[in-house]
């Protein structure tokens, strides 16, 4: 089995592959240099099976799971906060607003009056 084949699939079937430029430090790099060569595979292969592995990882990490219920609540309330300004602007019918009661209906309610 190829390393190729472990790319992650996206709609339509086929794996799109972006540049990533990162900048690291000249030790870092000859450590690569060598991982790669010893893996008999590119510098660009193991940068991209270590990410993948790292976010596999942070996939399980209890911290990053509290955190994306966090942001996806957060995303949830603001979209609906939204959907209720399109549907308060494009609605047929005017929005009921409460109408504060009159001054005979609220003497009405004070007892003894």
């Amino acid at each position: 089995m190829s390393e190729t084949s472990r790319l992650p699939q996206y709609a339509g079937g086929t794996s799109q592959m972006r540049t990533l430029a990162v900048r690291i430090t000249d030790d870092l790099r000859a450590q690569l240099d060598v991982i790669a060569q010893l893996n008999d595979r590119s510098v660009t292969e193991e940068i991209r099976l270590a990410l993948e592995d790292w976010i596999e990882r942070s996939k399980a990490d209890p911290k990053v799971l509290a955190r994306a219920e966090t942001v996806r609540a957060d995303i949830e309330r603001d979209a609906q906060t939204k959907r209720n300004a399109i549907e308060a602007i494009f609605a047929k019918e005017p929005a009921k607003k409460a109408t504060p009661p009159t001054r005979d209906a609220a003497k009405d309610k004070i007892p003894g009056s």
